[in-house]
C-alpha cells in the first residue's frame, strides 16, 4: 500500500524554467541564479523539463546537462526532480537513465506529444520508461501541451507498475482532484495547476509543482504552509493573489512568457524568447510588464 506522503519528496516545489543565452542555449549561469532565488524563499525542491522549462526546445544532452547542473547546485538543499518525456520513448529511456544516474530523487515522465495516442498507448509507454530505471517515477499530465493521461489510465499504472508513485496533473480538470486521491493506495499528488492548489490541498493533495513559485515562491510557500498549520482565511488569501498571477500574467500569453516576464520583474536576467514577438504581442508584453513592476514593488 502506498500512502499520499513520501519521505523523498517535500511538499513545495517550483518548476524552473530555463534560461538562455542569445543563441538559444542554456544559461547555466543564470540557471543557477534561478535555483538560488526560489531557494531562498521556501521552496524545499526543484522540478526541470517541465512546460515552464520549455523542454520540447532542447535536446537530450542539453536537458542531461541541466539536470546534472540542478543537482550539484541543489546539493544539500533539497530534491531535484526531472521531467524526462520526449515525443519517443528511446531518448525518454536514455534521459531517464541519465537523471537517475545524475541524482535525482525521483522523475516526471510528460506524455509523448504531436501525435494522438490510444490510453493504452500512453500507459505502454509508461511501462516501458518506468521499467528502464530504478527511481520513483510520477506521470505528469499535460493535456494543453501532450496526450492527456486520464485519471482510470494513471490509477491502473499506480497498482502495476513497482516504482510509479503518483502523478503531477497540469490539467486544471477540477474532478482529478478527487478521482486521483480516491484509491486506499493513495499515490503522491502533486498540484500542477496553481488555481486549483488551496483546491488541491482541501483534497488530500501532498503538494505542488508551480511555475509561478518560479518568479513568486513566497505565494506559493504561503499557501501550502498556512493551509498546513489551519489558518484557511489566510491561505485563501495567497491563493486569491496566486490567480490573479495565473490570470494577469500567465494566462494572456504563451505561458513561459509570463514566468519569464515575471522572473524580470523579480531582477533576474533569463534571456530572450524563443519566439519574436509580434507588434500585438509586444504591446501586450509591456502592459504586463508594466503591472508585474508594480507587483513586484508591493512586495516585502
Amino acid at each position: 500500500m502506498r500512502t499520499g506522503q513520501n519521505p523523498l519528496l517535500p511538499s513545495i516545489f517550483a518548476a524552473l524554467c530555463t534560461p538562455i543565452d542569445g543563441h538559444g542555449r542554456p544559461d547555466l549561469s543564470a540557471f543557477d541564479g534561478v535555483i538560488d532565488f526560489v531557494v531562498d524563499r521556501g521552496i524545499e525542491g526543484v522540478v526541470l523539463g517541465g512546460a515552464t522549462a520549455e523542454f520540447p526546445h532542447f535536446s537530450v544532452g542539453d536537458r542531461a546537462a541541466l539536470i546534472r547542473r540542478a543537482v550539484e547546485k541543489m546539493a544539500g538543499r533539497g530534491p531535484v526532480v526531472a521531467n524526462v518525456g520526449t515525443s519517443s520513448v528511446f531518448p525518454a529511456i536514455e534521459l531517464a537513465r541519465q537523471a537517475a544516474d545524475a541524482g535525482c530523487a525521483a522523475l516526471l515522465l510528460s506524455m509523448p506529444y504531436f501525435f494522438r495516442y490510444s490510453q493504452d498507448d500512453l500507459a505502454a509507454y509508461c511501462q516501458a520508461v518506468c521499467a528502464g530505471v530504478q527511481i520513483p517515477v510520477l506521470l505528469y499530465n499535460l493535456p494543453a501541451f501532450a496526450a492527456p493521461i486520464e485519471a482510470p489510465t494513471a490509477l491502473r499504472l499506480f497498482e502495476n507498475v513497482p516504482n510509479l508513485i503518483g502523478i503531477k496533473d497540469s490539467s486544471g480538470e477540477r474532478p482529478n482532484l478527487t478521482a486521483l486521491a480516491a484509491p486506499r493506495s493513495r499515490p503522491v499528488l502533486f498540484a500542477g495547476y496553481d488555481s486549483l492548489l488551496l483546491e488541491a490541498l482541501r483534497a488530500g493533495w501532498h503538494g505542488v509543482v508551480s511555475g509561478i513559485a518560479c518568479f513568486a515562491p513566497e505565494v506559493v510557500v504561503a499557501i501550502v504552509r498556512s493551509f498546513r498549520a489551519g489558518r484557511a482565511d489566510e491561505a485563501s488569501g495567497h491563493q486569491a493573489i496566486l490567480t490573479e498571477l495565473a490570470e494577469r500574467v500567465v494566462g494572456p500569453l504563451p505561458i513561459p512568457w509570463g514566468i519569464r516576464l515575471g522572473l524580470e520583474a523579480r531582477g533576474l536576467a533569463i534571456g530572450p524568447p524563443h519566439l519574436p514577438a509580434s507588434p500585438p504581442r509586444r504591446r501586450q508584453i509591456e502592459e504586463i510588464r508594466a503591472w508585474l513592476k508594480r507587483w513586484a514593488g508591493g512586495l516585502t
